[in-house]
């Protein structure tokens, strides 16, 4: 019975997820990236500085990359050549490593580029469905 009801309350929300994500677009200005979809027939659109204020999440200057070629190496971690499944990415390792030596990431901005990057590939998870029901709620989408 507690299987039912869990499924009565996350089933509709991963639909709306997933209808977020199949009409997605990330539109690249000069200064900002703005990310753009439709749910339920509401438009949703917002910047890194948007997303911030929706998710009550601290915004900054700090790395915002979700590319490996363009990060910065650190000097605790090193990139391994692995031939194995790797379970952790160079990327995760990176954040994991900047609180830890004090240095700033940009949260939603990174949040934005990944999901840029989920959009653009196929057979991959789709993140921050928790996150996504404190945006469809800030644009008013009905749940």
């Amino acid at each position: 019975m507690g299987k039912s009801i869990q499924k009565e309350r996350i089933g509709p929300y991963e639909i709306f997820v997933k209808e977020f994500y199949a009409k997605m677009t990330m539109i690249h200005l000069k200064k900002k990236d703005i990310v753009k979809s439709k749910v339920r027939g509401v438009e949703i659109e917002f910047d890194h500085e948007k997303l911030a204020t929706i998710l009550g999440i601290h915004r900054n200057n700090g790395i915002c990359e979700y590319v490996k070629d363009v990060w910065e190496e650190s000097k605790y971690i090193k990139p391994l050549e692995i031939t194995e499944k790797i379970l952790t990415s160079f990327m995760d390792l990176t954040y994991m490593d900047h609180p830890v030596n004090r240095r700033r990431i940009n949260l939603p901005k990174v949040m934005m580029r990944h999901m840029a990057y989920v959009v653009s590939i196929k057979d991959h998870e789709l993140p921050y469905g928790d996150w996504m029901t404190m945006i469809f709620e800030a644009f008013g989408v009905p749940l």
